[in-house]
């Protein structure tokens, strides 16, 4: 063999080891990955849920959890921490709360409901319709609960006091005035009427628990080809002296609209006591104001409600079949509305938007939430659940 070859030889026998080690540290490296992977998707879980770093005992469990094909095990670990009401849960409902949607309101009765019954894994399907209200537990050192204020919920915030272990259930007809036929979830929350219906003509809390519950607002809900039978006096017919932009306008909203709102028709927010009014039998003055803008138009009787929006294009929010679509009163509305089909979309959709950081935006994520929503109706409308699969998810890799 020349020196040449043999030169040549060397070389490539040192080049081969050099490629072998380096394939040797790139493997190493990839298991390296590979085992880092669990303990990253359990950190960012844990980040989405909680909004605060897990301690390293919680992390460990997590990434064992994870790495032994329990990824939703690993979430609800993430949801034993407090932050995950006091600040996740929190910044979910406020909006809810107030015709600004702003996440910057106090806490209050309507909020800390959320919070409970999402602790508590109370079937979430009853929001709009329970005898049920969440408060703080009696022996803290805060102001009592009252009709009248928010001082209770001002001091739970104020003083960072744990929501996840101070939180109790208490039936809103044992501490308001409100007869429990007469309770609707968080719709106759303090919070809910001071926002909702306050002055104005409760329209308002329907567009906004529309808005809120079925992510749905009424421009996108707009039919005309319903019946205008039951639009109040206080709707012009031809507003502008044109009666096309009644019939092709107005009519979109107010034919399902008038004969819905209908059910809150004994409802008021008292500005002057600051709670809530119900005048059992007796229809607010609210409800017949403006009478002379259309006087042929529908005077409201009771609270006698229908959905006209069963038949029509709405019929796709997915009413359930097994219900009237019709009653009398807010909780029975409630029981409608939150037994569509968009009903348990929207709060998958939402609880997506607050765990992964943006909207389903694909075909995967789009069926993803098809598939949480399914979940979730099957769980017995389980929020915890939601927010667990979703969670898992967006885990990243």
């Amino acid at each position: 063999m020349g020196k040449q070859t043999e030169r040549c030889y060397s070389y490539y026998q040192r080049l081969g080891r050099a490629f072998s080690v380096l394939g040797l540290l790139c493997l190493i490296v990839a298991n390296a990955a590979a085992g880092d992977l669990e303990r990253r998707q359990a950190k960012r879980i844990h980040d989405r849920l909680a909004g605060v770093p897990p301690s390293e005992a919680v992390l460990d469990a997590m990434e064992s959890a994870i790495a032994s094909g329990d990824a939703i095990g690993a979430a609800m670990m993430a949801m034993d921490n407090s932050a995950f009401y006091n600040v996740t849960l929190k910044n979910f409902a406020t909006p809810w709360t107030n015709e600004d949607q702003t996440v910057f309101a106090p806490l209050n009765d309507y909020t800390a409901t959320v919070i409970g019954m999402i602790r508590d894994d109370v079937p979430f399907n009853t929001l709009l319709s329970a005898d049920l209200v969440y408060m703080g537990a009696p022996s803290l050192p805060i102001p009592p609960y009252s009709m009248t204020d928010n001082a209770h919920y001002a001091a739970l915030e104020d003083q960072g006091i744990d929501l996840k272990a101070n939180l109790v259930p208490v039936a809103q007809s044992a501490v308001t005035t409100l007869p429990a036929a007469a309770t609707a979830g968080v719709i106759t929350t303090r919070a809910g009427a001071e926002a909702f219906f306050i002055a104005g003509t409760n329209r308002a809390m329907f567009r906004f628990t529309l808005k809120n519950h079925l992510c749905y607002d009424l421009e996108n809900l707009k039919d005309i080809t319903r019946a205008p039978d039951r639009i109040r006096q206080d709707v012009s017919r031809s507003p502008g002296g044109d009666s096309r932009i009644f019939l092709n306008k107005c009519v979109g909203c107010h034919s399902g609209m008038d004969p819905m709102a209908q059910a809150f028709a004994y409802y008021n927010y008292d500005e002057t006591a600051g709670s809530i009014e119900y005048t059992a039998d007796v229809v607010q003055p609210k409800y017949t104001i403006n009478a002379d803008t259309f006087k042929y138009g529908f005077v409201t009787p009771d609270d006698s409600w229908d959905n006209y929006w069963r038949s029509g294009q709405n019929a796709l929010l997915g009413w359930d079949t097994a219900l009237p679509g019709s009653g009398n009163g807010a909780k029975s509305l409630g029981v409608e509305l939150e037994h569509s089909e968009a009903f348990a979309r929207c709060q998958v959709k939402k609880v997506f938007r607050t765990v992964c950081l943006r909207e389903p935006g694909n075909s995967a994520d789009r069926s993803e939430v098809a598939n949480i929503t399914a979940d979730f109706k099957t769980s017995n409308y389980s929020m915890k659940t939601a927010f667990a699969e979703t969670a898992v998810y967006c885990k990243g890799d």
